[in-house]
């Protein structure tokens, strides 16, 4: 399956539009969950399933945000290759 870009923005994970939803086995990891959440002001929805494992993936990646790359510049054909040789990279590296 390939995603395409919709050219809708996706809202926030955490607000009143996209809550973050997590399941917890537990009454005590349920107070502790949302203790977590209320401390940060994030919008949540924590479902009580003794029977099913955890699920707090939507905690995780609020906890831990991804972080942006930056692209390194690639070595354009006719500039001086980086291995010093003196050349082109067209020439020498850039086969």
């Amino acid at each position: 399956m390939v995603k395409i870009f919709d050219g809708k923005k996706k809202t926030k994970l955490g607000t009143e539009k996209r809550p973050a939803v997590v399941n917890v086995q537990t009454e005590e990891r349920w107070k502790e969950v949302a203790s977590i959440f209320e401390k940060n002001g994030w919008k949540y929805i924590i479902g009580l399933e003794p029977d099913k494992p955890e699920d707090i993936a939507d905690l995780e990646i609020l906890l831990n945000p991804p972080k942006t790359k930056i692209a390194e510049k690639e070595v354009g054909r006719n500039e001086p290759c980086p291995c010093g040789s003196g050349k082109k990279y067209k020439k020498c590296c850039g086969k």
